[in-house]
Order: C-alpha cells, then sequence, then structure tokens
C-alpha cells in the first residue's frame, strides 16, 4: 500500500476536470499555485442519476461512526476487560466496514485486479509464507524481525498517514490540501515525489505511532499499524469482477486450509513474525496472553465486501447486496471462532468466512434474480467508459 496520494491528479484523462497539470522543475520542489482543484464535475458524475445526495452523506456519517467505534473498541481494553472472542468479531467487521466505506470514491479504480493474477495469488502467498519460514528456521529470529521492522516502519508511515489524510484534511487551510508540491531529485530527474502540506501534517502522527511500535512492540501500537494496514488494503485493491473475486476467493480458501491443517508453517510464522500482520487482543489468560487475528482474514473477504458496495452505488440503490456480503463475513468469522473454542486449536478463518461471504451473496442474488448483472459488472469496463462520460461533461461545461 505504498503510494503517494495528491491531488489535484496529474492524469490526461482527468486533467480538464481538476484544472491545469502541475509544472515540474528541474530540480526541487515546486508547488502548483493558482485556483483550487474543482472535483464537483467528477463527483457529479460518479454519483448515480437516482442515487440523491442524502444517500451520500448517509453514508459518509456511516462511515464516521463506524471509525469512531473501531478508536474506542480499539482503546477499551486499556481501561475495562473486554472479551477477546467478541474484540476479535467487533473490531475485523469494524475494520471491513470502515474500508468498504472508504472503498467508495469519486474517480473509478485505477487499477483492477485479472482474473490470472487471482490465480497466481496463492502460489506468491505460499511462496512468502514458505520463505518466511525459512528464514526464522536458519537465521536468528532477532536478526529477521530487526529487518522486517525497518521495513514495516516505512510502510506504517505511508499506511497511517493515508489513513488519517480524510480526517485531518477537515481542519487544514484548502491550499495546504489543494496545492501539490512536486520534488523531483538533482542526480536522479526521473524520480519524483508528489505531495501535500496536509500529507506532511498527517505523517506526524503517523511516525509516533511507528516509533513507537518499533521501540516497545506494544499489542496497541501493533493494532493501530494493522488496523491501517487493513483499512487502506481494502481501500485501494479492486478486484474488479465478482468472477475474479470469486477465484482469488477459491485460491486462498484452500490455500488457508493447506498451510494450517496440513503444516505447522502458518502458525509457527505467526508466533515468529514480530511485526503488525496480525491483530493482538489481551486475554485473562496468562498462559496465552494474546489471541490473534490474521490481517489477511480482514482484507482479503474485505475487498470482496467491498466490491458488493461499489457495486450496489454504481446502481443506484440501497446498500442490498453489501449489506448481504457483510452478514456473511459476520457469521463466517462468528463461526471461527466458536469452532476454534470448541477444538481449543486454530483455525483457517477463511475456511468459514469464504463460503459465507460467497454463500450469502449468491442467494440473495437468486433471490432478486440478477445474477446476470452481478456477474457482468466489470469495474475495468466501467472504468474506461466512464472516464469518456467524464471527459465529455467537462467539454460541455467548458
Amino acid at each position: 500500500m505504498a503510494y503517494v496520494r495528491a491531488e489535484p491528479v496529474s492524469c490526461p484523462q482527468w486533467a480538464g476536470l481538476f484544472g491545469p497539470p502541475a509544472e515540474v522543475s528541474a530540480g526541487g520542489p515546486l508547488m502548483k499555485k493558482g485556483p483550487p482543484a474543482d472535483t464537483s464535475a467528477v463527483f457529479l458524475w460518479s454519483r448515480p442519476k437516482d442515487q440523491s445526495f442524502d444517500q451520500i452523506f448517509t453514508m459518509k456519517n456511516h462511515e464516521r461512526l463506524a471509525n469512531l467505534a473501531l478508536a474506542g473498541l480499539t482503546l477499551a481494553p486499556l481501561i475495562v476487560k473486554v472479551d477477546p472472542n467478541l474484540n476479535v468479531i467487533l473490531t475485523a467487521c469494524l475494520a471491513v466496514y470502515v474500508g468498504c466505506y472508504r472503498s467508495v470514491k469519486p474517480t473509478p479504480p485505477s487499477e483492477t485486479m485479472s482474473n490470472e493474477h487471482a490465480m497466481r495469488f496463492p502460489l506468491v502467498g505460499s511462496a512468502v509464507l514458505l520463505s518466511l519460514f525459512l528464514l526464522f528456521k536458519f537465521l536468528s529470529k532477532d536478526l529477521v524481525n530487526a529487518v522486517l521492522t525497518c521495513y514495516f516502519f516505512v510502510l506504517g508511515i505511508v499506511a497511517l498517514s493515508a489513513t488519517l489524510l480524510p480526517a485531518i484534511k477537515r481542519f487544514l487551510p484548502k491550499p495546504w490540501n489543494d496545492n501539490v508540491i512536486i520534488w523531483r531529485f538533482p542526480y536522479f530527474r526521473s524520480l519524483e515525489v508528489e505531495f501535500t502540506r496536509s500529507q506532511i501534517v498527517a505523517a506526524i502522527p503517523g511516525t509516533f505511532f511507528c516509533a513507537w511500535y518499533a521501540s516497545k512492540k506494544h499489542w496497541l501500537a501493533n493494532n493501530i499499524l494493522g488496523l491501517a494496514f487493513c483499512i487502506q488494503g481494502i481501500e485501494m485493491l479492486s478486484l474488479g469482477s465478482f468472477k475474479t473475486g470469486a477465484i482469488l476467493l477459491a485460491g486462498l480458501f484452500v490455500y488457508d486450509i493447506f498451510w494450517v491443517f496440513f503444516t505447522p508453517v502458518m502458525v509457527s510464522v505467526a508466533k515468529s513474525f514480530d511485526a503488525p500482520i496480525k491483530l493482538l487482543f489481551p486475554t485473562a489468560d496468562s498462559a496465552r496472553p494474546f489471541s490473534m487475528l490474521g490481517l489477511g482474514d480482514i482484507v482479503i473477504p474485505g475487498i470482496f465486501v467491498a466490491l458488493a458496495l461499489r457495486f450496489d452505488v454504481s446502481r443506484g440503490k440501497e446498500s442490498q447486496y453489501f449489506k448481504s456480503a457483510f452478514l456473511g463475513y459476520t457469521v463466517g468469522l462468528v463461526l471461527t471462532i466458536v469452532v476454534m473454542n470448541w477444538f481449543q486449536a486454530a483455525q483457517p478463518a477463511l475456511l468459514y468466512i469464504v463460503p459465507a461471504v460467497i454463500g450469502f451473496l449468491a442467494v440473495h442474488c437468486i433471490w432478486n434474480r440478477e445474477v446476470k448483472p452481478l456477474l457482468e459488472f466489470d469495474e475495468s469496463k466501467t472504468t474506461s467508459s466512464d472516464e469518456a462520460d467524464a471527459v465529455k461533461l467537462s467539454k460541455k461545461e467548458e
């Protein structure tokens, strides 16, 4: 999720909508001044014809409430005793909810996952998992974790600043949000970085939390970083279509079962890997002080649930399929916790979450007799057609 979100965008397709492009200097920073970016045309274009502004503001209010609930739940164990099972369920569901609503943007996704990428994903994941297992087996655990801590320190600053940016922008002057600073390195002219002052401000608390995690490895710092990774993953990743999503979930369904039930690799890496790739939930058991939930059990189903929400928004209807997919995720996660406590053993969460999410969504669309429009929905195709419509709209306004 290492990316820079800069406004106004510099893509030629959107130049007419956001104003003139920024100039680039031969070396050093150059700030684009002039009129602030006008995104109203894009916003109006992306809004379905029969979707009222009240619905859009309702979505934003839901997102804000979920953000507050997630923040309160994350801090609650510092003050009161929270049942770890309930904490796992509520935290994961709120993270998915927030990520899904943040994935609904006024501009279409720039890149979507293809079927080939979805099929290769479990293979790549298996290679990475096995490599980490071998590293921990043959190298010093402290050395591996030290290198990974440095990596996640940088990645965490980017993820946290991007997560906090929308809230911080509301309290900053408009030029700080709109004027883009382009930094081109003197000896590497092909390398440039675009950012705004508001992004610099957002990076300050991100740096603080990352430094706290690197020095103390406190469970709260771990969870703050982990939740930022989850929200950014769900917000930024686009499956493109439900067919691609089904392929990805099916592949990771097998992946999770194999590496948890048939090998000790995943459990061993999860216990040895001292990095924010899992959420930690304090327990009253001194022998097992924390319950754990991997970030993949939140992000992977979350991007599928987010696709269902964007499908609803694209049709200008209430979030009916989002509700069924989100309910499926909740039921699958609850079932995971029940089985884990029943057998007192680690469980592959995707074993229960994947059938529940796909099953609930499938039953709902079959009941509504809307299987065809759901299967034909493809964000990669609507992106190109929507871009053409946006350009036409900007020309008419000119």
